[in-house]
């Protein structure tokens, strides 16, 4: 697929930089800085307990399960942006797919250590696989994640050793399909943890599967977008700008589909007193309604810069998929604080200060504002976290051969 890119985009392409030296090597110690940090916050809190945290029975999952959510996204677009030429004989992206995989990796570990940091007892994890319930969808999900980091780092050898004329054409095709199946599998199994709770009037959705999958294919094609610019400027990889026109547009209908989504579920549930409609109330203009307009804004904004030729150069590109990261970090906020805005028990029992954040004000005071808000406890470790990631993409850009090559892709 070609395109003619505008003078405006070719003047807004930076001169290539040379790659490596001090600069990275200093990214990469504060990294580890602030994973040691993360780890020490981590560690704060096993020792006071989960109620330093935001989190109480009565709203169990907070910012951890909201990033595992958010990066299980992120790590889509790596993996399926890299398997889709393959699986389907087209041309690639200019040979970004190792980096593309590796940032997929990356993005996995960061959620399974959400995942990790959010357990109170982590050190009785092990029981969790010696008493498996597979009727659980989070035993699903944990199976399908695992399947997915093995599977992203199996494409990730099966793209080197093809580059050393060690794997064929219809090998690497082969592992593309299987990997494109379980990426979409995997948010699936994700949005599943939610969906089946019927308990929760904002979950219990059809569409949420649909939901996860859109949002995993817009801001992991973000991420990707923003790794290989910033890539590219960094003097690390040739990227022509037709393809981050293309993979720009692609972008563009990919938060589209996100959005309407999201419009027809709540249209359905809201309409004429549905029964949603006190779902739709709290996005529309209770006390989730910040955030939603925040995303509808931010993934608007978006939109208008990637379908607009003009608006469609290497910092506008940057700028629209930084914006639909953002528009989707919010749509997670309210899935996940949503489905506990609004109780579900009739008649709940005396409240203590490990049933609702806010007890001193009762059951029903607690539920007037935001249910759950986090703790400087929470905001430490999701740093460090979020700094893990960072510096397994770092080192592996530094010591893995993620060049592109002209043998793949």
């Amino acid at each position: 697929m070609t395109e003619n890119v505008s003078a405006a985009s070719i003047a807004a392409e930076p001169k290539r930089k040379t790659w490596g030296g001090k600069g990275l090597n200093v990214a990469i110690i504060v990294a580890a800085v602030l994973t040691v940090a993360g780890i020490a916050c981590w560690a704060v809190q096993l020792s006071g307990g989960m109620v330093q945290t935001g989190m109480r029975n009565l709203d169990s999952w907070g910012l951890y399960i909201t990033n595992f959510m958010f990066f299980v996204g992120l790590s889509a677009g790596g993996l399926i942006i890299s398997s889709v030429p393959n699986a389907f004989g087209m041309k690639g992206f200019g040979g970004i797919s190792k980096v593309a995989i590796w940032t997929s990796v990356c993005c996995t570990c960061a959620a399974i250590g959400f995942v990790v940091v959010d357990l109170g007892g982590p050190a009785r994890l092990w029981e969790l696989f010696v008493y498996s319930n597979f009727s659980s969808p989070l035993m699903w999900d944990i199976l399908v994640l695992g399947t997915y980091l093995i599977l992203s780092v199996i494409c990730l050898w099966a793209y080197l050793r093809a580059e050393v004329g060690r794997m064929s054409h219809t090998a690497i095709r082969a592992i593309s399909v299987v990997a494109l199946i379980v990426a979409i599998l995997v948010h699936n199994v994700t949005a599943w943890i939610f969906s089946l709770a019927p308990a929760h009037e904002f979950w219990h959705t059809a569409l949420m599967g649909p939901w996860f999958v859109a949002s995993a294919l817009d801001c992991g094609t973000a991420l990707v977008l923003i790794v290989c610019l910033a890539l590219r400027r960094a003097g690390y990889l040739a990227l022509d700008q037709g393809h981050v026109a293309n993979l720009a547009k692609m972008l563009a209908v990919f938060v589209l589909v996100d959005l309407y989504f999201y419009a027809c579920d709540l249209l359905t549930s809201g309409y004429f007193g549905g029964e949603g409609t006190e779902v739709v109330a709290m996005l529309t203009s209770g006390a989730l309604s910040p955030v939603f307009w925040t995303q509808v804004a931010l993934m608007a904004v978006s939109v208008a810069i990637l379908v607009v030729p003009k608006l469609r150069t290497t910092p506008g590109v940057v700028v629209a998929s930084v914006l639909a990261i953002l528009g989707v970090f919010c749509k997670r906020l309210q899935i996940l604080v949503g489905g506990f805005q609004i109780p579900n028990l009739d008649m709940p029992g005396v409240t203590t200060q490990y049933a609702i954040t806010n007890w001193q004000a009762g059951f029903t005071g607690a539920y007037q504002g935001m249910v759950y808000a986090p703790q400087p406890i929470e905001f430490g470790v999701t740093l460090g976290v979020l700094a893990m990631c960072v510096l397994f993409l770092l080192l592996g850009l530094k010591y893995l051969p993620l060049k592109p090559s002209e043998n793949v892709d």
